[in-house]
């Protein structure tokens, strides 16, 4: 069926979209404001190392590690929507619970479940996408449902220090776990699993849609095996970008954990300050996700727009390294650069991912993927802050930070698609 792009792809922009933006925000914002926390008085008041302060953060990603596969399975096989409205509802409660906590022990419990609760929800995001949007809108959708995170930091880092202040930190947590409950009703009444099934969508963009997914499905290899999870672990592709963006999430976690304490240490500025210059990085990081990503879905690939950019970031903490900690306003320009190095290929890389491989296997495999940059993610807020204390000071970390994301890059190198 001729369908125009316009006309096929409005309502649905306008409907989804921003549904999924704000629900991916929300599980943002209350997976990073530990991070903002910690530089604002909770550190001090529980008595934290930078060691302990880096095992309570990184205790998120072992939760979100373990329950990747099993989330996106029951999203495959039932529903995207009901899984994530349990998800966003339950998160709610954990991130509030930490406003109440008095002890490390504590903290690393309801951190590791909130990690569990939201793990499925990007990879269970991007198969909903991928039902809703073809190839050629794959990219600049996953861009802006991914844009949550970069977005939300950037608000964050400058609300949340000047909410500590007007508090304390345990009111920063209270404050904004609040909106994910209330959230989480919102997108049960919004979303619908499938274009079919949305009363909203009229006919002829439904079947436009639909005819145009499934002809993209039959040009892809068939799955090999009576189970999706064995298709994708057998697959080398799958692994190989698992391993990359393990290595790429040391970079991104290690920078969104500990980039508020580098700034307050090097700038010496107070919280409220240290939450606005936090925020820059993130802005032109959301500018590069969106040029990005639009240049990733008029050229019709993915490869060229992911690696590049990983190498730059690169680049960028390896300069922070040479200059060391006692030039913050020299170094301060390159954190800039590596928010967009690590940020603008997000978008093409997940849509890579969906393309690559038959739907049934598909999600499975982002979940995996997913899994993976959780490891990343743990190592790297963990590494960090044992370095800086092993060390004394972030140049160690900006080394690792370096070599990992230059990892990521050069792995990408020898993919290929079918």
């Amino acid at each position: 069926m001729n369908v125009s792009a316009q006309a096929m792809g409005r309502q649905r922009w306008l409907r989804l979209i921003p549904v999924v933006f704000v629900t991916y925000s929300l599980a943002y914002l209350d997976r990073s404001n530990f991070s903002i926390a910690a530089a604002g008085g909770m550190a001090d008041e529980l008595g934290l190392t930078s060691a302990t302060s880096g095992l309570i953060g990184a205790s998120f990603f072992l939760g979100y590690f373990l329950l990747q596969v099993p989330g996106v399975r029951y999203a495959d096989r039932h529903s995207v929507r009901t899984l994530i409205f349990y998800s966003v509802l339950a998160w709610g409660v954990l991130a509030t619970a930490q406003g109440l906590l008095s002890s490390a022990t504590a903290l690393i419990v309801v951190r590791f479940l909130l990690g569990a609760v939201e793990a499925a929800v990007l990879p269970a995001l991007v198969v909903l996408l991928a039902r809703w949007f073809t190839k050629a809108e794959r990219g600049r959708a996953n861009a802006f449902l991914i844009l949550g995170n970069p977005v939300t930091i950037l608000w964050l880092s400058a609300a949340s220090g000047y909410l500590i202040e007007a508090t304390s930190w345990r009111g920063m947590f209270i404050i904004e776990g609040v909106p994910a409950v209330i959230w989480a009703f919102v997108f049960r009444s919004q979303v619908r699993d499938r274009p079919r099934d949305a009363p909203w969508l009229n006919a002829a963009e439904r079947d436009a849609v639909e005819s145009s997914i499934e002809a993209e499905q039959e040009n892809l290899p068939a799955a090999a095996s009576g189970s999706p999870v064995v298709d994708a672990l057998r697959t080398p592709k799958v692994l190989l970008l698992a391993a990359q963006y393990l290595l790429w999430s040391v970079g991104v976690y290690g920078f969104v954990f500990w980039l508020p304490s580098i700034v307050k240490a090097g700038s010496s500025a107070g919280i409220g300050a240290t939450g606005l210059l936090s925020a820059i990085p993130y802005g032109f990081a959301v500018l590069a996700m969106v040029v990005n990503s639009r240049r990733s879905d008029r050229r019709g690939t993915r490869r060229p727009f992911v690696w590049p950019w990983l190498l730059l970031g690169a680049l960028a903490f390896y300069g922070s390294y040479l200059i060391g900690k006692d030039a913050f306003w020299l170094s301060f320009p390159l954190l800039v650069v590596a928010a967009i190095g690590l940020y603008a290929p997000y978008g093409p890389f997940f849509a890579m991912i969906s393309e690559l491989l038959p739907r049934r296997t598909a999600g499975v495999a982002v979940a995996i993927v997913n899994a993976a940059g959780g490891l990343g993610g743990f190592a790297g807020t963990y590494l960090v802050g044992w370095l800086d204390e092993a060390t004394g000071s972030s140049a160690a970390s900006f080394l690792m930070l370096a070599l990992t994301m230059a990892g990521g890059a050069l792995l990408l190198l020898p993919l290929r698609k079918s």
